[in-house]
């Protein structure tokens, strides 16, 4: 009867079988003869000193063995297996007995070669059945296949001196892995289907679910979580990497200087993340045109929540028209935190490796065969709480799981400066950056957040309309609302502390956090009337133990603390605090932290993090300071994942811990990279200080002053970052260049300050097309009135687009007569364009956003006078253009 023949994909028996070749340094220094170097030569189990013995080829073919029977879906007696695998041993173990050269293994052939180290053989174990040796005949030749691809590999004289075998051994292995995969897809087992059915229905219950911020809080009769379906908002995404060339329309006109928006990979000043690139489509669109996605966001930006509803909407079926791409795929959500000191799983342990409720009840294979069918939605949620050791290893695992199963998508989520630009691009991943949210989205969410509201137990609904309408009116005329809203998580807060307060708001983010803490720790139970447990803690003792569980995480490198973790830390410090001690035991302790505080979340494994990675950072920093831990935070201040802590530990710091912290940085020592960061981090901190030395504050200015005059573009945007203080530091832009203006506006659109309104309304009767497109480019950082008045309407419009974001630019582009030239970086309808754009004066549109609905274009048959339409290659392609309207495809 016929057998299945064995497949072994190379990306699985390669790590298996490389390490029992010897390293390739050790194998060119091999002696060679004119027909080659000895195979005994090259293995790490012969030879003067081998590296390996017996035993561990004994594994590595047991390992051979389970591997083919899974791939070929045969089954084996049980006590025909080990038998195998002896005898798979004994042949490996024979390429150190023979005089085969690797040039004469190359020529003779996989199957050739397999029954040469079989003849070699002696009688080695109890006999097999036919069955059996039908399987080992065609495992010991799949496996010398890769083997002698490893050895071709290595080896360029082979591959010189016998071309057509060596090419002939790479076809028959990318053969192999193409058979291998197809035949793993073809094994749909009937329990796979019972399975994915119960595995999508819990997906999209664990998922459909978020916090927002100030609502889920410790009141027993309150929802502990909210329905993605009611509260998810569409975000918009940036591409980064590219920008605009500076091609013109191709009809003439417009300047070599172009109209571009330049990439941005470093913070703007309200940490919103890159805003260089053009927006182009809403988040969530991503994969429906690109399989590999590499998502930067900031700390509260949605990241999580868009992966969310990426998983529930996949796992329902319920895809808008746009997303039909993930019909019918299984999603894997894999927050890295869950397994990132043990390094990328397996898919064999992607359901364990998230201690995922059903991993014990799955079939075994089933995620193989997922992703072998190409069905699979990865969605890796958080690459930069992966250690920064161990970040890379990350990586180097991830890439031979895509390689090999390559026509899966996946999207990978980071915080903007934790891995450097282009750090997946050559493994496919096209890179894009959770973009501010702008005014429309804020107030959507404002919306949604006071309607989620009136769910809650509360005694104020009848005033929650006044409040939402009280923060509408507010946050786009104060600068630090408007500045802090910009991301779900602080829009979140704000809208907590606006009902908390009745509408009494703080300032600044250490205030906010600040605020936020009171609320959650010590007001709301006694406020709201809550009947307390057993244990009573007041907020002081109960921050006391958050913080040292936030400090042991970020110590640790870690978001995430098993159960048994958090209890032996709770454990060590109530002998300091008596009062809580008498209270309870640390596990009741423990479980009056996670119930009544709402910042801690257990999982289904009951290891614990905190609701946010911000709170987590904002308490580690307090505790740093209390600890007097200040070398140990300078000692990370240049690591990406510390930056946020620093800041905030100097918000919480004295004047003289403050002052330790800033003359730290400016220490002598770090070089490169580290050392500018540093300084950076320094000028920075300036914003954050409550009091400090006028000595330390100088010497800071002093040594940072030369860093306000980058020399290229992404300088000047990462200058940014620093925030109004280099308002104070830059020279006068009436006394520059062009090109040194375009520099200076690059690093001004990127100050949210009322005062950078002003700077750079002295720049805006500059002739250079660079300049104005950047002061055009900065109009949504800003409020939008104000900045139309002092700069839009002041701008030359000849060859410039003018960009509109939301419907607040919309409206006021429209009162100042419309433009020639608009760029469309928002989410609009057909009909709020038609409504908003002045048809008459409208000759050249660029569309750089998904308009959705198919990019349908019939409604420019209003604009009389449109000749171009100008269209970003990496949207949906546009249909229904009128004639007289020529589309140009913008270069990426």
């Amino acid at each position: 009867m016929d057998q299945p023949v064995v497949r072994l994909a190379s990306s699985v028996v390669d790590p298996l079988i490389s390490p029992l070749l010897v390293p390739g340094p050790v194998a060119a220094a091999a002696p060679a003869s004119p027909s080659g170097r000895l195979m005994a030569h090259l293995v790490a189990y012969r030879g003067e000193e081998p590296t390996l013995g017996r035993a561990e080829l004994s594994e590595v073919a047991a390992e051979l063995v389970r591997l083919g029977l899974s791939g070929t879906g045969q089954r084996l007696p049980p006590d025909e297996e080990p038998g195998v695998a002896t005898l798979l041993a004994h042949s490996l173990w024979a390429v150190g007995d023979l005089d085969t050269t690797d040039a004469e293994a190359v020529r003779l052939g996989a199957p050739a070669y397999a029954r040469r180290l079989h003849s070699a053989v002696p009688d080695a174990g109890p006999e097999l059945s036919s069955e059996a040796s039908w399987f080992f005949e065609d495992l010991l030749a799949a496996v010398c296949l890769h083997f002698l691809h490893l050895i071709v590999q290595n080896s360029p004289s082979l591959t010189n001196s016998l071309p057509d075998q060596c090419k002939y051994v790479r076809e028959l292995v990318e053969f192999e892995d193409r058979e291998a995969l197809a035949a793993s897809a073809a094994r749909h087992l009937p329990e796979d289907s019972e399975f994915e059915l119960r595995y999508l229905r819990h997906v999209a219950e664990q998922y459909n679910r978020v916090t927002i911020y100030g609502i889920d809080l410790p009141n027993p009769d309150a929802p502990d979580h909210w329905s993605l379906d009611a509260t998810y908002l569409n975000l918009s995404a940036e591409f980064s990497g590219d920008g605009d060339t500076g091609e013109t329309d191709g009809d003439g006109e417009g300047s070599p200087e172009g109209n571009g928006e330049p990439n941005d990979d470093e913070p703007t000043a309200s940490g919103a993340g890159a805003g260089g690139a053009a927006p182009v489509m809403t988040a969530d669109r991503a994969l429906a045109r690109h399989k590999r996605v590499l998502l930067r966001g900031v700390a509260g930006s949605g990241k999580t929540t868009l992966i969310q509803w990426l998983a529930v909407s996949t796992a329902r079926a319920a895809l808008p028209e746009e997303l039909q791409t993930l019909h019918d795929r299984i999603p894997f959500v894999l927050p890295v935190r869950r397994f990132a000191t043990e390094g990328f799983p397996a898919p064999e342990e992607f359901l364990s490796a998230v201690h995922h409720p059903l991993a014990a009840e799955a079939p075994d294979g089933w995620v193989e065969r997922v992703l072998a069918s190409e069905r699979g939605l990865l969605l890796v949620d958080g690459i930069d709480e992966a250690p920064e050791p161990q970040r890379e290893a990350v990586h180097v695992q991830l890439r031979p799981l895509l390689q090999r199963y390559s026509g899966n998508l996946c999207l990978v989520t980071s915080r903007p400066p934790a891995v450097d630009a282009d750090w997946l691009a050559e493994d496919g991943f096209t890179e894009l950056t959770l973009a501010p949210m702008n005014r429309d989205q804020v107030a959507a969410f404002i919306t949604a957040w006071h309607t989620a509201a009136r769910t809650d137990e509360g005694k104020d609904h009848a005033r929650l309309n006044e409040y939402k309408e009280m923060l509408l009116r507010s946050i786009p005329l104060f600068r630090e609302l408007r500045v802090l809203a910009t991301n779900p998580l602080m829009c979140g807060l704000i809208c907590a502390l606006n009902r908390d307060r009745s509408g009494s708001m703080p300032k600044g983010r250490g205030e906010l956090y600040d605020a936020a803490m009171k609320m959650l720790l010590e007001r709301r139970d006694p406020e709201r009337r809550v009947q307390a447990d057993t244990i009573v803690l007041p907020r002081a003792p109960r921050e006391t133990l958050l913080r040292k569980l936030a400090f042991r995480m970020l110590t640790d490198e870690r978001t995430v603390l098993d159960r048994a973790g958090a209890l032996r830390e709770i454990a060590h410090h109530l002998p300091a605090l008596p009062k809580v001690a008498g209270q309870g035991n640390p596990e009741q302790i423990f479980d009056h932290l996670l119930e009544r505080t709402g910042l801690l979340r257990e999982q289904a494994d009951r290891s614990v993090e905190f609701v946010h990675r911000t709170v987590q950072d904002y308490l580690a920093a307090k505790e740093a300071v209390e600890q007097g831990s200040l070398d140990l935070l300078l000692e990370h201040a240049h690591e990406p994942e510390w930056e946020e802590v620093f800041r905030m530990a100097v918000a919480h710091a004295r004047p003289r811990e403050c002052a330790t912290l800033l003359q730290g940085l400016l220490a002598p020592g770090a070089i490169g990279m580290k050392r500018t960061r540093r300084r950076l981090l320094a000028a920075a901190c300036l914003e954050y200080v409550t009091e400090l030395d006028p000595e330390t504050h100088a010497r800071v200015r002093r040594e940072t002053q030369n860093m306000v005059s980058p020399t290229d573009d992404r300088g000047a945007r990462g200058l940014g970052w620093v925030g109004p203080i280099v308002l104070e530091m830059i020279p006068d832009p009436a006394s520059v260049t062009d090109e040194k203006a375009y520099r200076l506006a690059l690093t001004v659109t990127r100050i949210e300050d009322d005062a950078a309104v002003d700077y750079l309304a002295r720049m805006r009767h500059r002739k250079s097309l660079k300049v104005r497109t950047e002061l055009a480019r900065g109009w949504r950082n800003f409020e939008t009135e104000r900045y139309a008045a002092e700069v839009i309407r002041h701008l030359d419009p000849e060859g410039l687009f003018f960009p509109v974001a939301d419907r607040a630019e919309l409206r006021e582009l429209r009162k100042l007569g419309g433009r020639e030239r608009v760029k469309i970086v928002g989410r609009f309808t057909p009909g709020e364009l038609l409504d908003g754009l002045v048809a008459d004066r409208l000759t050249h549109l660029w569309i750089a956003f998904d308009l959705g609905a198919g990019m349908k274009m019939g409604w420019l048959s209003s604009f009389p006078s449109l000749t171009a339409l100008r269209v970003d290659p990496r949207l949906p392609p546009v249909t229904d253009v009128p004639d007289g309207i020529r589309v140009i495809e913008h270069p990426a």
